[in-house]
């Protein structure tokens, strides 16, 4: 299997996220320590805990971007067969859009996750289901996609 020019910035996109991931992993072992939550507590309660809230902001950032991780993953990597630089932008920008999603929750108040347009990212997502939908039409008709 030969893959198509420009797949190189899907994977180089795909590292990014990994590498984003690890480091909101790191950002809630953090809170972990500066909040006094053990494991294997996923989510502080304030009746034991003062600063409950602020932790659980910071682990529910992270829950939210691992059970969206599934599909970025695979729409990435699929839509990128057919549209490479096209998915590597959607992606791109997800990762960034991520982020900002990421330090908005973290500040305790889950509002300001969609600070700084953090929950754009489902248009990233659109974006990439759009080159996934395209890369299957493209293996039923060849010619007309």
């Amino acid at each position: 299997m030969e893959l198509v020019e420009g797949y190189g910035w899907v994977t180089l996109v795909l590292v990014l996220h990994l590498v984003e991931n690890i480091w909101m992993a790191m950002q809630v072992g953090a809170a972990r320590r500066k909040y006094k939550v053990s494991y294997p507590i996923m989510y502080a309660l304030e009746s034991e805990n003062p600063k409950a809230n602020l932790f659980n902001c910071v682990q529910r950032a992270h829950q939210n971007v691992i059970e969206f991780m599934p599909t970025f993953v695979s729409t990435l990597l699929v839509g990128g067969l057919q549209y490479p630089r096209v998915a590597a932008a959607f992606g791109l920008v997800y990762i960034i859009l991520r982020y900002a999603y990421f330090k908005g929750y973290s500040t305790g108040d889950p509002q300001k996750r969609f600070s700084f347009g953090g929950g754009l990212h489902f248009l990233m997502l659109l974006g990439l289901t759009g080159c996934t939908i395209g890369f299957t039409l493209h293996q039923f008709f060849p010619t007309a996609v």
